[in-house]
């Protein structure tokens, strides 16, 4: 004879609230959402999944600026004097990681041009504004088109630079060290 399992209390928490996630997240169905195979998850964390996928649509698109109360406005840089720009420039470092935006590959510019680069392009950048615990924002430093030679001079590892080679078929510039190591805060692990 057959004995049918009681759902526990909490397995009927996690069908309500994936039968809730699923309804809101109807509207912005497409294909990428069907793409997923939630089969191999557990229930809870196929809700965790689609939990993060309804905050990511729901998510509005600011300047980076206007994700802090109040905008973050820093001084223009060419009214900073070196000392002062280099205070300015950690403390909006910190700004940054406090909203969990993380700067990659930035050993390759002086204390000015990285706040330009923050002040310019960062700032305005219209993003994601992403209230979700494990996830980062990185920004990526080496250009605004990500240039290959900065990346494959300072930071590609010898098998990376190799790699590149072999695809592309174009000459690699020499690897060097970075001219301005510096210690920025990173994603948790």
């Amino acid at each position: 004879m057959f004995q049918a399992r009681r759902p526990q209390p909490d397995e009927v928490e996690q069908l309500l609230r994936n039968a809730e996630l699923r309804d809101e997240l109807e509207r912005y169905f497409d294909e990428s959402i069907s793409r997923v195979n939630v089969q191999h998850l557990t229930l809870a964390a196929e809700n965790e999944f689609l939990a993060c996928m309804l905050a990511w649509e729901q998510a509005p698109v600011l300047p980076i600026y206007r994700w802090f109360e109040p905008e973050l406005r820093p001084p223009r840089p060419e009214s900073l004097n070196d000392e002062d720009l280099h205070q300015i420039l950690w403390d909006l470092v910190q700004k940054l990681y406090d909203k969990r935006i993380v700067l990659d590959f930035t050993d390759h510019l002086t204390d000015r041009d990285l706040y330009c680069l923050i002040f310019r392009d960062i700032l305005p950048a219209r993003e994601k504004k992403l209230d979700w615990p494990n996830n980062y924002l990185h920004w990526d430093c080496t250009g605004p088109n990500s240039d290959p030679e900065v990346w494959l001079r300072y930071y590609a590892t010898e098998e990376e630079r190799h790699d590149w080679a072999d695809t592309y078929r174009q000459p690699l510039p020499p690897a060097a060290p970075p001219p301005y190591p510096r210690s920025l805060p990173t994603e948790p692990a």
